[in-house]
Formats: C-alpha cells, sequence, structure tokens
C-alpha cells in the first residue's frame, strides 16, 4: 500500500470439529490481530469453518445451516475490519455441496471460489462430499447474492496491482492448477486455503511446490494449511504456512504451531517482472467474474511497510549456499574466456595487473580458464605499469599473486611515455586533471594490446558492472579489451569472489589476497601521499556498497527513485544518513545517464547474473537519454 509493499497473513486456529460457531470466534480473533498489525488481507484454511476431517457429517442438514450462520456472524464481527478475508467452508447448492472459500471485506461477501480437483485417491476421499467447482452461477447465501464456482477475481479498486485470486488445496498439486488461469486474467496474489496432511517429507515437497509456483505466476502465493484440533484418527495435520513471492519463500511457519504468519509482498515488482517477460500475455477471458472491493484511503495512508532489504542483492543471502554460488560464478567466467580462445585458437592471454580487486579477480579467471583448456600459465602474460600513483603495495602484491599463480610478470614503467605525451599535447604535469589521469589509463590499454599482438595474444578486459554503470572507466583506456570477464560482477560481489578464491587457497597467496582485498579501492591515477594511495574511488563517487543497491533495483524491477531511496534508507539504517543516501542516488543516476555512450561500444563478456548492461544483452539506451524525469522525483525527496 506504499511503493506497492502489500502486508499480509496465512493464519491457522486450532479448529474445534463440527463446531462452526466456536471456530468463527477462533476466526475472527485472528482476523482482529491480523487487521491490527497492518494486514490487508488474511487467509485461513480449507474448510476452516468446520474442520477438514468431519467425514460424513458433511451431509448432516444440521451442520450446514451452523455453517452459514456463523458465517453471517463472522461477517458481522469483521465489518468494521478494513481487510480482505479467505475462509474455507462447505456451501451445499441444490444436489450439490462444493468445498468453497467465503472471501469477504468490511461484512461484505464478496464470492464463493469453489475448489476445482477434488482428491479421491490414498487417504482422500472427498468425493464422497464435495463436487468440483461449476462455472461461475449466482446464487443466495448467508443473506447475499453472490457468485459461486471456478474463475471468480477479486481486484482491488484502489490499489492498482492488487488482484486476488483464489485455488483450494489439491488445485496446487493438478497438472493445470486454476492459478494459472486466474494469474494470466490479472491475479497478482493466489490464497491458498489447504489441508495437507504431514508425511514424511511432504513438508519439504510442499515448500518447493508452493515458491516455484509462485514463479511460474509471477506472483504472491499464500498458502493457509490445517493443523492442531483436525481428527488425528489416520492422519496428522501440522499447520504448515507459506507465504511466497515469484520463487522467493518469504515466510514458512513452524510445523504443529497455531497462529498468524505474516509477510510484505512487493506488487510493483510482481507486476514489473510481468511486464518485462514478453511471453507472459494478460488476458481478459469473458467468463472470468471481476467482484471488485476497496480499501479506505485512511487505511492506505496509515500503512507503514516493514520489509527488511538486503544490503547486498547481487550477493546470496544464503551463507551455506555462498561457496556454492561463487564457485558457480568463477566457473561460468572461465569458460566464457575458454571459449573465447579456443574458438580463436589463442594460446596466450594478457592482462593489466594493478593490485586490485577487478584485475586481481580476472587474473584468476584467466587462470582457471587455461587450466581447463590444458594449457600453460605462463602463457597468462601479466603487466605491471607503474606511473605516477602507482604504490609500492599495489605493485608488490600484485607481483607477488603473479608468482604465486605460476603465470608471466612483466614490469614496465610508463612515466617516461606519459610524460613525453604530456610535451607532444602541451600538458602541464603538474595540472593533475582529467587529462592527467586519463593519459596514464590509455597508455597501459595501449602497452597491453600490442604486447598481446607481439605474442599473438588478446588483452583481458578487468573493470566491473559497478564501474560500467557509474561510467567509472577511461573511455578506451580501462574500458577496452579483447574480451571482459568481468563485465557482469558487480563490485560487492568481486570481492566475495576474490575472498573465496583467498579462503581456497595455499597460505602465501592467500596472505596477498587479503591484502588486496583490505586495499582502498583505487585508480592510482595521481601521485600517493606520504607513500600511500591519495585517490580513494569511494569518497569520489561513493560508497559502491549503495551504488550496487541502486543498481539492482533500478535495471532489475525499474522502480522509481523514491522506491530505491526508501528501501536503501531501511537496508541501510545505522550505516548512512538519509541525506547520504539521497546525495548518491543523485550521483548514481546522474552519471548513469551521462555515461551510456561507454556502454554503447563494450567489449564482449559472459552474463553471469540477472543484471548486465551490454547493448547486445540486457540493456539498450540511447546514449543521450535525458534524466530529468529522476532528477526531479529525487530532488523532491
Amino acid at each position: 500500500m506504499k511503493d506497492g509493499f502489500f502486508r499480509l497473513a496465512a493464519a491457522t486456529p486450532e479448529v474445534k470439529l463440527s463446531d462452526p460457531a466456536e471456530n468463527a470466534l477462533r476466526i475472527a480473533k485472528l482476523i482482529r490481530e491480523a487487521a491490527e498489525q497492518g494486514c490487508g488481507a488474511i487467509c485461513f484454511p480449507e474448510l476452516a469453518l468446520t474442520g477438514y476431517t468431519c467425514g460424513d457429517l458433511f451431509r448432516e442438514q444440521a451442520l450446514l445451516l451452523a455453517v452459514e450462520e456463523s458465517l453471517v456472524r463472522l461477517l458481522e464481527e469483521t465489518a468494521g475490519l478494513d481487510i480482505l478475508c479467505a475462509v474455507g467452508l462447505p456451501v451445499p447448492q441444490g444436489g450439490a455441496l462444493y468445498n468453497c472459500c467465503a472471501v469477504f471485506h468490511r461484512g461484505r461477501l464478496l464470492g464463493l471460489p469453489a475448489k476445482e480437483n477434488i482428491p479421491n485417491y490414498s487417504e482422500f476421499y472427498e468425493m464422497r462430499h464435495f463436487s468440483p467447482a461449476p462455472a461461475p452461477l449466482e446464487v443466495s447465501y448467508a443473506g447475499e447474492s453472490v457468485w459461486l464456482g471456478k474463475g471468480l477475481l477479486f481486484p482491488c479498486e484502489n490499489v492498482k496491482e492488487l488482484c486476488f485470486g483464489v485455488e483450494i488445496c489439491e488445485d496446487l498439486w493438478g497438472a493445470e492448477p486454476p492459478s494459472g488461469k486466474l494469474a494470466q486474467n490479472g491475479a497478482s496474489v493466489i490464497l491458498n486455503p489447504s489441508c495437507s496432511d504431514e508425511t514424511v517429507g511432504k513438508a519439504e515437497y510442499r515448500r518447493e511446490l508452493v515458491s516455484s509456483w509462485s514463479a511460474h505466476l509471477l506472483a504472491g502465493y499464500v498458502y493457509a494449511d490445517s493443523g492442531l484440533g483436525e481428527s488425528t484418527t489416520d492422519m496428522v495435520f501440522a499447520g504448515h504456512d507459506l507465504i511466497a513471492e515469484n520463487g522467493s519463500l518469504l515466510k514458512e511457519s513452524k510445523l504443529f504451531t497455531t497462529g498468524l504468519l505474516i509477510a510484505e509482498l512487493d506488487l510493483e515488482r510482481l507486476i514489473q517482472e510481468r511486464r518485462r517477460m514478453n511471453t507472459w500475455q494478460e488476458k481478459r477471458e469473458p467468463e472470468m467474474k471481476r467482484i471488485s472491493f476497496r480499501y479506505e484511503e485512511k487505511t492506505l495512508q496509515s500503512f507503514v511497510p516493514s520489509r527488511e532489504f538486503p544490503r547486498y542483492p547481487f550477493v546470496p543471502q544464503n551463507k551455506e549456499g555462498l561457496s556454492d554460488r561463487c564457485e558457480r560464478i568463477l566457473t561460468m567466467q572461465a569458460v566464457g574466456l575458454a571459449t573465447r580462445l579456443s574458438h580463436i585458437g589463442c594460446k596466450t592471454a594478457v592482462l593489466n595487473l594493478s593490485g586490485g580487486l577487478d584485475s586481481t579477480l580476472a587474473l584468476l579467471v584467466a587462470v582457471r580458464a587455461f587450466d581447463r583448456l590444458g594449457l600453460p600459465r605462463e602463457g597468462i602474460r601479466t603487466l605491471s605499469l607503474p606511473c605516477f600513483g602507482t604504490t609500492s603495495r599495489t605493485k608488490s602484491n600484485a607481483q607477488k599473486i603473479a608468482e604465486e599463480l605460476g603465470v608471466s610478470f612483466q614490469e614496465i614503467s610508463i612515466e617516461k611515455a606519459v610524460r613525453r605525451h604530456f610535451a607532444d599535447i602541451g600538458q602541464d604535469e603538474n595540472s593533475l586533471d582529467v587529462t592527467f589521469e586519463n593519459s596514464q589509463a590509455r597508455e597501459r590499454t595501449q602497452v597491453a594490446m600490442d604486447v598481446a599482438n607481439q605474442c599473438g595474444g588478446i588483452v583481458i578486459g578487468t573493470g566491473d558492472l559497478s564501474e560500467l554503470a557509474l561510467g567509472w572507466a577511461t573511455y578506451n583506456g580501462d574500458h577496452m579489451s579483447m574480451y571482459g570477464v568481468n563485465a557482469s560482477i558487480p563490485k560487492t560481489l568481486v570481492r566475495y569472489l576474490v575472498k573465496y578464491e583467498a579462503e581456497h587457497s595455499d597460505a602465501a597467496l592467500r596472505q596477498a589476497l587479503e591484502d588486496v582485498l583490505d586495499t582502498p579501492v583505487s585508480p592510482e591515477l595521481l601521485p600517493p601521499k606520504d607513500g600511500k594511495i591519495a585517490q580513494k574511488t569511494e569518497e569520489l563517487v561513493g560508497p559502491y556498497e549503495l551504488h550496487d543497491f541502486f543498481l539492482y533495483y533500478m535495471l532489475r524491477f525499474g522502480f522509481k527513485p523514491g522506491k530505491i531511496y526508501r528501501m536503501a534508507c531501511r537496508a541501510f539504517q545505522g550505516e548512512y544518513s538519509p541525506e547520504t543516501v539521497k546525495h548518491w542516488l543523485s550521483t548514481f543516476y546522474r552519471r548513469f545517464f551521462t555515461q551510456q555512450f561507454k556502454r554503447s561500444c563494450l567489449p564482449d563478456g559472459p552474463k553471469v547474473g540477472s543484471v548486465t548492461l551490454s547493448p547486445r544483452g540486457d540493456f539498450r539506451m540511447p546514449s543521450d537519454a535525458s534524466y530529468m524525469v529522476w532528477k526531479k522525483e529525487i530532488d523532491s525527496l
């Protein structure tokens, strides 16, 4: 309800079998609790008003009448609460009995979606009592005229990204879940009232099913499961509630517990994903029934998002899986380079090794590629090209890493060449301007290119994704190479990859790599002060951890600057002030737009993540595009 964030709940009450009145009281209590916590929707289990395990009691007219009466009281009890509710119950209609879900809001019954796939195998025998959902038919129930059946949608009139669809338990487990059609017709959130008995290994399967299906639908998925109180005559029920968003499991309840499971969906993210994927085709099929509702404006205005965001979205959050991810990324980079080398029949590679993070990672990748091809590592020619800003620390680290990896190493000072160039163009050597800096970067690239010509090799680029986003590269200097292995690796991930290699190296190499990790990021183009690096990149263009955060959410999801700003303020609370976040956000957008020309002619490089800036891959943008729309929003923050 703010920046597209929407809070909702899955609920598992302790059911009292065949006692709708008592169950309605327990359900109402949880609805009130969810509303108090700012939830805009809540989903209860299948047949929550009676319990799932009533058996032939479902045929009893007394029970069915009690269900309807209890629903009426439940509507009355929640009439003052601005929360959409989904509660499972049996609904008789003519000669059939349907396993339904009552969807209601502020005391108004909106509809009765019915279960389409009725299981009748193993421990399930629902066809003994229930009929499959019919095509939508208008019925009178709980004192209201409503639609009952399949194909019911519940769009929100004043939250444009929000539309609910309902499928019930077994519907998800079939070959063609109804939620597929519901989602294609606009449902961004699927509610699933369920009663899934617990068996060994089923929780793991259920978790994967819900997560993967939410990814398939590009939707939010709320799974509310029955638990305590259900009959254990033949089965045990654990109340396994799940909330997923486009393949990510946001929240999961502990087994054999009751109560609320609350999470926040990012509705804007879901809609952006659907727009991005042109294979996603939204439909407006006439047989679908749309029953709209709206929230009170005060409810929307009072909502305060509480969702947390990882500071490093490019880095896996699961620490246990981080090593596997690092290994996979390094292998992808190496395979890309090895394939290029093999294709052109090249057995030599040239790389400017500065002793910084990016060139170190590029070298580690090159070594893997050569090992994969069975080529001698001596074919990797690393060049140390010191000039005015080079420090002994970075130069010695470069040499030590090259020696430990068994690659060729050559030092060529470029000071004389740069001074000769300054004289040729009339550049004052004491003027530490952009010409002073870029002349060094271009000279280094020229030397590398010419050495590659001498040995019949290719120049391996070292620049990373973060530098490309900010345009922090000298055009036709370090901007250019013959294959850029780091082109889709952001700076925050570069650090993790080098750290991973350090942890798996012998003592000497590990020590050198760890010192590289501790060295401030710098192009080393300005003279050092007291022998130490004078030019620190992050003091000039801003912290890379902020820029990578901005880049991910801008490029991956197309979020507006205001939303990204508020997300960053929450993610980096205590680390950067809102004023600092805004300052560097403005810098990011300005540089991103004005430096596109450098990205329009990038060398080849492998895509390894979901975000790249290659003009041949994921991102196409005119170099003269204006950023005033984005600037105005940032200025207004």
